[in-house]
């Protein structure tokens, strides 16, 4: 039966793929819930069935009150045996079932999948976003959207059919019976429910802004306490242990703060809560006692409407706290929304189709790009690598180096310019295809917190055991990795390297690194930086195997450390965005212009900048 009921919808099941999401909160919710829409309606349905069996089961309670009243004890069984077996049966049999099957859709069908679908499509979107939209936001905190918002949402769903659907057919069931008994019973049930709708929209108004404010604030811990996680380092270095405890401390205090707010709020609303229940109970029952003093009602009716009140009065409490968590969690879904319903702005075009393979020829004409701003970045570069040609790239701090380097993968579109590969414009191929053709190595080499072989298959997941061991000699990583254990006893290729390969050393990560791209095998290939990290003894054993990396391919390689550039077919250098000069490396050294400055003054073979600016 389980099994049934969590296979009624596939929550990875085919959507259309949006670049723009709704971002309005009904049409967000109605586009993640559309394969949910028939089970949802089925659901309310069964809701409505079982508030109606719990009223008849009250309704009924009177009219065996009556009966009793009305029958000697001796002809009871004779006269109403039959109606009290049925009845039994009922209770026994068909109500659990119908019970079973309500809870069953929600509990089984529903809520596991939602949840899933929600996280599922959110996630998916998500990997979507540019890196230029990652880097302008935490990482923890986009972590925390996606996690938090679907069971907030999941949590509103069984609202809205545990209670909310529930609660509704129950009063207007109450409704009707009080009305069947006696019109007048029903007055002042209709004047506690203005008394409470007014108390719900109270709620309601302030609950929803107050639990939003909160989520906010959840996560802004979240980002800071994560924040400092991922820079534990950093942290220790520089003996910021107390200065990390004030920065999170300011934003827990704000999240006690928004809390304590929200829970004002639902003080509140219990005080109301109990004043409005109060009158039901005294209105509603000491009416229907004065009528069966006037011989206007039965001591059934009196039954009835007691229990009708005092249930009204044990629900009312669970109803409020329903809506309120129902508005609540809608609340976290909207600020959930503010990263998951964001558009991918940065996306293929209409009639993109993968690169085609080519020799590697790269051409950039006229290419700017300043990030928004009115500096920064490239300006007006033109460039072109023949294919199979390597050049290197030179520049001070903030000349456009990383700037060119993203933009031929396509991080950023270009501001203005083409760049080609191969005759291509690569803003109308695919991105896949595009990056699928250019291995990069980076200064920063970190790693997946997965294993050591999952790392390296990362850049060609279909390669064999031995094409990755021999990528690993190549990387002059093998015997390093066969050392490996983790705290699980995972050894050599099997161990995990921790969150962005912290369990190694610099080195050992790069050395990772550049086995993965020397398996990718893409014909381009970008060095940025891509020995930084090595020593010297580890950087002269595996120079022979970068120039063989580069065999047959174009490359760009960035490098401060000029002796890594120098066997370059070309050396480009760039200042304040602009390429100022281009040439071979003696040829730039006869020159005596920036790159000949910069050999001279290099210290231990780097440049020396004299101008610092971020890129």
């Amino acid at each position: 039966m389980f099994r049934f009921l969590e296979s009624l919808v596939d929550p990875y099941c085919d959507y259309p793929i949006k670049d723009r999401p709704p971002t309005r909160l009904w049409p967000f919710l109605r586009d993640y819930g559309h394969p949910f829409r028939k089970l949802f309606a089925i659901t309310a349905v069964m809701s409505i069935i079982v508030a109606f069996v719990e009223i008849w089961l009250i309704a009924y309670i009177g009219r065996l009150v009556d009966v009793l009243a009305a029958t000697e004890p001796g002809a009871f069984w004779q006269n109403h045996g039959t109606e009290m077996i049925l009845v039994a049966l009922f209770l026994l049999i068909l109500r659990p079932i119908i019970q079973m099957a309500d809870v069953g859709l929600l509990n089984n069908a529903i809520l596991p999948n939602f949840g899933t679908l929600i996280r599922w499509r959110a996630h998916s979107h998500v990997l979507r976003q540019s890196v230029g939209w990652f880097e302008n936001d935490f990482a923890g905190r986009i972590a925390n959207r996606i996690m938090q918002t679907p069971p907030a949402a999941g949590e509103a769903v069984f609202q809205v059919f545990d209670a909310m659907t529930y609660a509704t057919a129950y009063v207007i069931g109450a409704f009707v019976i009080l009305s069947g008994a006696d019109i007048r019973l029903a007055l002042p049930l209709l004047a506690w429910l203005v008394l409470y709708g007014f108390l719900v929209r109270w709620t309601v108004k302030r609950v929803g802004p107050a639990s939003q404010a909160a989520s906010d604030a959840r996560s802004a811990v979240t980002g800071r306490v994560v924040d400092a996680y991922t820079n534990i380092h950093s942290v220790k270095m520089f003996a910021h242990t107390s200065s990390e405890r004030d920065y999170a401390k300011e934003a827990i205090e704000n999240a006690r703060r928004t809390f304590q707010v929200e829970m004002r709020i639902f003080t509140r609303m219990d005080v109301g809560l109990t004043l409005i229940n109060g009158f039901l109970i005294v209105a509603v029952v000491g009416w229907a006692i004065w009528l069966w003093t006037l011989g206007a009602a039965s001591i059934g009716v009196v039954a009835i409407a007691s229990s009708l009140v005092l249930r009204l009065n044990a629900m009312t409490g669970w109803i409020m706290w329903a809506l309120t968590s129902f508005f609540r969690n809608l609340g976290i879904v909207a600020e959930g929304m503010e990263t998951i319903a964001q558009p991918v702005t940065l996306v293929d075009a209409a009639d993109a189709q993968p690169i085609k393979d080519g020799p590697g020829e790269i051409v950039l004409e006229d290419l700017s790009h300043h990030y928004g701003r009115a500096s920064g970045g490239l300006d007006n570069v033109n460039l072109t690598v023949t294919p199979g040609q390597k050049i290197g790239l030179v520049g001070r701090s903030g000349a456009g180096k990383s700037t060119l380097v993203k933009l031929l993968l396509r991080f950023y579109d270009v501001e203005t310019g083409t760049i080609r590969i191969d005759g291509q414009d690569i803003a109308k191929v695919t991105q896949d295809s595009l990056r699928a053709r250019i291995g990069m190595v980076q200064q920063d080499s970190s790693l997946l917190h997965r294993s050591v072989r999952d790392n390296i298959l990362y850049g060609r997941p279909d390669a064999s055991e031995a094409m990755m061991i021999e990528a690993a000699k190549q990387a002059e990583a093998y015997d390093f990795i066969l050392d490996l254990e983790d705290p699980q006893g995972r050894k050599g290729f099997d161990a995990h390297v921790g969150e962005r390969g912290v369990k190694l050393s610099g080195g050992q990560r790069q050395r990772v690194t550049l086995a993965r791209v020397i398996l990718k095998d893409a014909p381009i290939l970008v060095l940025d930086e891509a020995t930084s990290a090595l020593d010297s003894e580890v950087e002269a054993a595996i120079q022979d195997t970068l120039y063989g990396m580069m065999e047959g391919k174009t490359v760009i390689a960035i490098a401060h450390r000029l002796s890594t550039i120098a066997r370059m077919d070309r050396i480009v250098v760039l200042d304040g965005g602009k390429i100022v000069e281009d040439g071979t490396h003696d040829a730039l050294l006869q020159e005596r212009g920036l790159y000949a400055n910069f050999w001279n003054r290099q210290s231990g073979g780097f440049i020396d900048t004299d101008v610092e600016a971020a890129e």
